[in-house]
């Protein structure tokens, strides 16, 4: 089957590793553009350029998917499999395959359609999740489900886990669903638009910890933001990212402000929320190298009975 792949993410990434396994290489992938990472803005490909060219697959990065449009009518591929890549693509482009263009989206569609369903899921508490395969239309992850699969959210896992657990989920789906998909006997089924839930773009703003949330809550959004936009809050006029916290329950011997830093009889970094406290394991002051809140302590012990912004 003649197919071409359209991602850019570590989830995109990991799944376009896998259908190369199992010898399903696509003839062409399209990637985002290279951008600037890290303080130096070194120029650096995307992940799944990366997987691309480490396997001597063809790649084109147009600015606008839209660009692309003739090279993919000049390939005239069977199938068009995107996710993760961070454009919609318009019908004329959709339209193409012969079979269709078909998403592998991190969530069970039509819960969490958009950017951030992983985050959301976590942020949420949900206690499952899953993937959807969907073959595309003109809306943003409207279109008629292929296949689905529920994914258990066990115990503490963040972002990385989920993604990567759902990534393998999702291609393996895939894979099962191709010799429906090629065979024509592949059965759609419409979204419950009834059930539909749209999730956001998250910008960097929406990691600043809000103290006046329960320590559940903050802490659920300390592991969805692992990634991106990652969870800070500002102590001594930095910015305080904290990597790592546990919820810590202690009876309440006196009313203290949200975000208030104190001890606990253990000497654990705890902060006052509005229900329980969260006990902080790992941070990073702006400037420094993660550590753990134990060494932190040891040199920065005036935080204590400081208040977080």
């Amino acid at each position: 089957m003649k197919y071409i792949f359209i991602g850019t993410s570590k989830f995109a990434a990991i799944i376009l590793e896998k259908f190369i396994k199992n010898k399903y290489k696509p003839v062409l992938v399209i990637s985002a553009l290279d951008k600037p990472v890290g303080r130096k803005g070194i120029i650096t490909p995307s992940e799944v350029k990366a997987v691309a060219l480490k396997n001597k697959i063809p790649v084109i990065q147009p600015i606008k998917i839209k660009d692309a449009e003739e090279d993919i009518k000049e390939i005239n591929p069977d199938l068009i499999i995107l996710t993760a890549y961070g454009q919609i693509i318009p019908e004329s482009i959709l339209s193409i395959p012969r079979y269709g263009s078909f998403n592998i989206h991190p969530s069970l569609l039509p819960k969490y359609r958009g950017a951030s369903p992983i985050q959301s899921a976590i942020l949420n508490g949900d206690e499952k999740t899953g993937v959807t395969i969907y073959l595309m239309d003109k809306e943003l992850d409207h279109g008629p489900i292929l296949s689905q699969k529920e994914l258990k959210i066990t115990g503490k896992t963040g972002y990385f886990k989920l993604l990567e657990q759902l990534a393998e989920l999702g291609s393996d789906l895939l894979l099962e669903s191709l010799p429906n998909i090629a065979s024509g006997k592949a059965e759609l089924i419409p979204q419950d638009e009834s059930k539909a839930s749209f999730v956001k773009i998250l910008s960097k703003e929406d990691g600043h910890i809000k103290w006046n949330k329960t320590a559940e809550e903050i802490e659920r959004q300390i592991r969805g933001y692992e990634n991106w936009p990652t969870s800070y809050s500002f102590w001594d006029k930095k910015a305080l990212k904290i990597i790592e916290s546990s919820v810590k329950i202690l009876p309440v011997l006196k009313s203290y402000p949200f975000g208030k830093v104190v001890a606990s009889p253990e000497n654990e970094m705890l902060v006052a929320t509005k229900e329980n406290y969260l006990k902080i394991e790992k941070l990073q002051i702006e400037g420094k190298k993660p550590i753990s809140a134990k060494d932190f302590l040891n040199g920065n012990l005036k935080i204590i009975g400081t208040v977080l912004k």
